[in-house]
């Protein structure tokens, strides 16, 4: 691509589309190709500071409107967003390397409900009110301030909608980061946001890496709450960045799933399940199910019919309709995962497909792999335990509850997981013992966006979703009036 045809993005600051005013820039790739087709501006602390303050002066106006006002602004913002529903599938697909069905059908089709969701839960919030004898107490829910928003580049607008909605709906105005691998639809967020005439610095946006915009943005003192999604490791240093000034905190961090299978379960559903939950976007999901748990006495049937399931993904070019997998997202992910696969070799497991690189015809340039499936480790071991985010699938055996419990407990994740069994009775009793803050029986990512949604031990801190995103984008008060 030529110089001239190339995207320079710009940030969103207080109303206005803000030209990058220093020199440093980040290419923009696609993960299918490997090709330059944007430059994202690396922005600084100068820049930070214009957003936060911009933020901070629209807060108090914001604050003041009623709920129902704001929940009318989350609907015209869905509206603008329906309107671009193509757009966004097509923008995510080319940024992300994901098929094009699954940006439609996950991504651009997520991002609208997230407004609409959120606009509904605002207008039928009811009253809290508690009276006593000789007193009447209610509960007031009052903007926090100004909220830090910082999402990662597996779901990029998906994830941006699910914090921005509830943030401004509570009265919050905000700031976002978006990844700067995946930054188009963030900017899509933008124009749709500039298009229906949102009040200026309601919402902001600051295009730039993690030391250069993450950290100025999340130290800030005039931010008041920060909400992540991303990597363990990196939620570490916002937590130890945000505690001093004792900031609200939300972290959605990382996941080492399993899938637990039981010999009574239905094995067409569940292997299908069980291979949608390890390689749906090429395993770039934190809820994925990465480490897959078989009853001994179905294991080798498991086995032989997983097998045969994954390698009849298609995987291919992002944007043709009948691609299943699609490129991970840069090529040092796909050497971190490659990295992976040869270090379960060296710890004694047996590739059973996959483990190579696979090169689409037109798509060299792509970060590119086979979905893998690997047997023979123990459950223990690094490749069973750390979280690899990519099309990387381990099975293990087990002969008891017991024992299924100990291996799906070993990490030091807990995000999520799923139980596969016939026994209803049995499933619910086996994953109330899983240390995890969400569990599908039967079933994966089957999402109702009113339940909590996040983690416990390393896979993060607090909840969002329904009630819980509300609370967490507000201060509740309590206000007493003692009776004459």
């Amino acid at each position: 691509m030529d110089e001239q045809d190339l995207v320079y993005l710009t940030n969103y600051i207080g109303g206005s589309f803000v030209e990058h005013s220093g020199r440093d820039w980040m290419d923009v790739l696609e993960p299918a190709t490997g090709r330059v087709y944007a430059k994202v501006p690396l922005s600084g602390p100068g820049t930070i500071d214009s957003a936060v303050e911009a933020a901070r002066e629209a807060q108090p106006g914001w604050g003041s409107l009623s709920p129902d006002d704001r929940a009318d602004w989350l609907d015209k913002i869905a509206d603008q967003l329906e309107s671009s529903y193509e757009e966004i599938a097509l923008l995510e697909s080319r940024d992300t390397g994901k098929p094009i069905s699954l940006a439609r059908s996950l991504d651009a089709s997520r991002s609208v409900t997230n407004f609409r969701f959120f606009a509904g839960m605002i207008r039928e919030q009811e009253p809290e009110i508690f009276d006593t004898d000789d007193s009447t107490n209610y509960v007031l829910y009052k903007p926090v301030g100004v909220g830090a928003l910082i999402t990662p580049w597996n779901l990029p607008l998906y994830l941006l909608s699910w914090k921005v909605a509830p943030a401004i709906g509570m009265g919050n105005t905000v700031v976002c980061k978006p990844s700067e691998l995946t930054p188009m639809t963030a900017d899509l967020l933008m124009r749709a946001v500039d298009s229906v005439g949102l009040p200026a610095g309601v919402i902001n946006l600051v295009h730039g890496d993690g030391i250069g915009a993450g950290a100025p943005l999340v130290e800030h003192p005039d931010v008041d709450l920060v909400s992540f999604t991303g990597g363990t490791s990196t939620g570490e240093k916002v937590a130890s960045s945000a505690a001093p000034m004792f900031k609200k905190v939300s972290l959605e961090l990382g996941g080492k799933n399993s899938s637990i299978v039981f010999a009574d379960c239905d094995m067409e559903d569940t292997v299908a399940g069980v291979v949608r939950s390890g390689f749906l976007n090429q395993g770039q999901v934190c809820l994925c199910g990465s480490r897959v748990l078989v009853e001994d006495s179905i294991y080798d049937e498991f086995e032989e019919k997983f097998v045969e399931s994954v390698e009849a993904l298609s995987i291919g070019d992002p944007s043709d309709e009948s691609t299943q997998l699609g490129a991970l997202i840069s090529k040092e992910h796909l050497q971190k995962v490659r990295g992976y696969v040869d270090l379960a070799l060296e710890e004694g497991g047996t590739i059973l497909t996959g483990g190579e690189p696979c090169l689409p015809s037109d798509l060299g340039g792509g970060n590119w792999m086979a979905p893998t499936v690997i047997s023979g480790l123990s459950p223990h071991s690094r490749c069973s335990t750390e979280e690899i985010f990519g099309p990387v699938v381990t099975l293990h055996r087990f002969e008891t509850d017991d024992e299924a419990l100990e291996i799906a407990n070993c990490t030091r994740y807990g995000l999520a997981g799923s139980v596969w069994t016939s026994n209803l009775e049995r499933g619910r009793r086996f994953s109330e013992s899983i240390e995890t803050g969400m569990v599908w029986i039967n079933a994966w990512l089957h999402r109702d966006l009113r339940v909590p949604f996040g983690g416990v031990k390393d896979s993060g801190v607090g909840r969002e979703g329904g009630k819980w995103s509300l609370g967490f984008f507000s201060e509740a008060m309590n206000v007493c009036v003692k009776h004459n």
